[in-house]
């Protein structure tokens, strides 16, 4: 497989994202969103089979990978990962483009293509459609947590004597295997005085103030009119019952759900069954 390239997107003074990009310049594009805590290393092995079709641009949110943290006081909300991915997309001069994303990359793509229908072509979704909502039951109490401590708190960076204690950690977390953690890790981490350390903000680890309901979820997806393919875990993830699913899907104009064993990180796990599936969703 053909290392990647790597792509650096200045969208203002202080916040400038980073991208890893696998394909021919003037393939068309597919721009692929990675999970929660996760980088451009997620599509490590999945990009290089797509990369045959597409110019593949695994994007790396703010706060994520090699991208900039948020200046101080400036806290991550999923409807700024929309605005910030939109403008990456616009420096990029992507009119028209496929979008393909995972967990918190599906849902962030399931809202841009609401918002831009007619710049998307096509939307794959793996593990997630829409973000996650808010049945109102735990408001309140979320609402207070994310004030509880410091805007600048989140989980203390933990120093790793070498890579693959690292490697360690993340598959104990993920439960991902460790030859498939390794890509995310190794481009996850940066060097510290005494071994490694995460290189993303600690600040994601923070709890958000506020969620959107479900039904402004709901109401957002019905104006997707991409045709899409939405594939999930089985069994399926625990914060993603499939009646939910299902019954977001059933919103969309055009989407075909399909269910894969495995886990968390199919595009990882099955990347040939991954590629094959998008292929045959086109």
């Amino acid at each position: 497989m053909s290392a990647p390239s790597e792509l650096r997107i200045a969208l203002s003074s202080h916040l400038l994202l980073t991208a890893q990009v696998w394909g021919a310049p003037d393939a068309p594009p597919l721009l692929a969103l990675h999970g929660w805590l996760d980088n451009a290393g997620s599509y490590a092995m999945l990009a290089p089979l797509l990369a045959e079709r597409w110019r593949v641009i695994a994007l790396e949110l703010p706060g994520h990978g090699h991208s900039s943290h948020l200046p101080a006081g400036i806290n991550y909300h999923y409807v700024d990962y929309v605005s910030a991915v939109i403008a990456a997309a616009d420096a990029l001069q992507l009119e028209r483009y496929t979008l393909l994303g995972h967990s918190l990359g599906a849902g962030i793509a399931s809202l841009l293509a609401a918002a831009k229908p007619q710049s998307i072509e096509r939307l794959y979704l793996i593990e997630g459609l829409g973000p996650l909502g808010d049945d109102g039951s735990h408001t309140l109490q979320r609402f207070r947590d994310a004030f509880a401590a410091p805007a600048s708190a989140g989980k203390s960076l933990r120093v790793f004597r070498d890579i693959d204690q690292a490697v360690s950690a993340r598959t104990l977390a993920s439960g991902l295997r460790a030859d498939l953690a390794r890509p995310i890790v190794e481009r996850g981490l940066t060097q510290t005085e005494g071994g490694y350390r995460w290189r993303s903000d600690p600040r994601l680890t923070r709890p958000s103030a506020v969620r959107l309901a479900e039904s402004q979820i709901r109401a957002l997806l019905a104006g997707i009119g991409a045709p899409t393919a939405l594939l999930l875990s089985q069994p399926a993830t625990p914060y993603l019952p499939s009646a939910m699913m299902q019954e977001r899907a059933n919103l969309l104009q055009s989407i075909a759900v399909t269910g894969l064993q495995g886990g968390h990180h199919l595009h990882l796990e099955h990347p040939r069954t991954v590629a094959d599936w998008i292929s045959a969703s086109r």
